[in-house]
């Protein structure tokens, strides 16, 4: 495993800011990690980077306990905070140079990284030159330069415009598919479309380790269709796999199956059958957001 945690509390005088947090992500994971303000985001983040130790439990990074062999641990893990720490006056390939000269590894990984984090053009510039997302992208590649296997990034699309936020998501992914990545975010959309798993912490317990696959297909279609005409509830009993119809208000149906598959095709059959127009169509199957309102409301 790239990273295991295994009962990890945290306590701040009388109070335990984590409880009793377990999981694990293997190599090649994008995970999110979601959860309100105060959920423990944040000082669980530390624990795993090794600024903090837990109260119980322990945490290893490939394999390696981030307590007993905390620096050894560390040099594992990439980590790019909420607030991108770069010394804006500096070059970036002197910001660079700096950052291996700390990890205490070849200048020559420096133009490779740029490469791979799409800045190989920006290396001869001053950091405060560039726009938002490039910094981003500055910090990514700093936190990406000792070749770690675990990255964890906190909120790292903060502050971007739309044309960065799908600059920065379409990297993640694409070092997700070396790395195993931790993407902390509050943004639930941007974690939909990056991750394949979530993380959800609430008042310091993790209440829910769903992969986004399951979330989406595993639960029974719900549609919401509106006819150009009122129709009787008891004719929906002749939809094949139907489990419920409830009326939302005069022609409009909220219709609910017993199985995940497809079932417009079966809606549109039906209101050919009975002659009416179909005004609208459109899923309401839970999404990540219900998720997070469900389990931290």
């Amino acid at each position: 495993m790239s990273i295991e945690v295994v009962g990890v509390s945290r306590f701040y005088g009388g109070f335990k800011a984590l409880d009793a947090v377990s999981f694990s992500i293997k190599k090649g994971e994008v995970v999110g990690f979601l959860g309100p303000n105060g959920a423990g985001k944040s000082t669980l983040m530390k624990i795993l980077t090794g600024f903090l130790t837990p109260s119980e439990g322990w945490v290893k990074i490939k394999d390696i306990d981030g307590q007993k062999q905390r620096l050894e641990a560390q040099r594992n893990i990439g980590y790019l905070p909420e607030h991108n720490p770069l010394y804006k006056d500096l070059y970036v390939k002197e910001y660079l140079e700096l950052v291996a000269g700390i990890h205490s590894v070849s200048k020559e990984k420096i133009n490779p990284t740029l490469q791979k984090v799409g800045l190989e053009q920006q290396g001869h510039k001053k950091i405060r030159q560039l726009s938002k997302g490039y910094q981003q992208r500055v910090g990514i590649a700093a936190a990406m330069l000792h070749d770690p296997e675990v990255l964890i990034l906190d909120e790292p699309t903060t502050g971007l415009d739309p044309n960065q936020l799908v600059e920065i998501r379409s990297l993640i992914r694409e070092i997700g598919k070396e790395k195993t990545v931790l993407f902390s975010s509050h943004v639930l959309q941007e974690v939909a479309e990056v991750c394949n798993r979530v993380l959800l912490l609430n008042k310091g317990k993790l209440v829910a380790d769903e992969k986004l696959e399951i979330l989406e297909k595993g639960q029974p279609q719900v549609l919401e269709v509106s006819f150009d005409f009122q129709i009787e509830k008891r004719f929906f009993k002749e939809i094949k796999g139907l489990k419920m119809a409830e009326n939302l208000n005069d022609c409009s149906w909220e219709l609910t199956f017993r199985t995940p598959e497809d079932h417009r095709a079966s809606v549109f059959d039906f209101a050919l059958e009975k002659g009416l127009k179909i005004l609208k169509l459109s899923s309401k199957n839970r999404t990540l957001e219900d998720l997070f309102r469900e389990l931290t409301q």
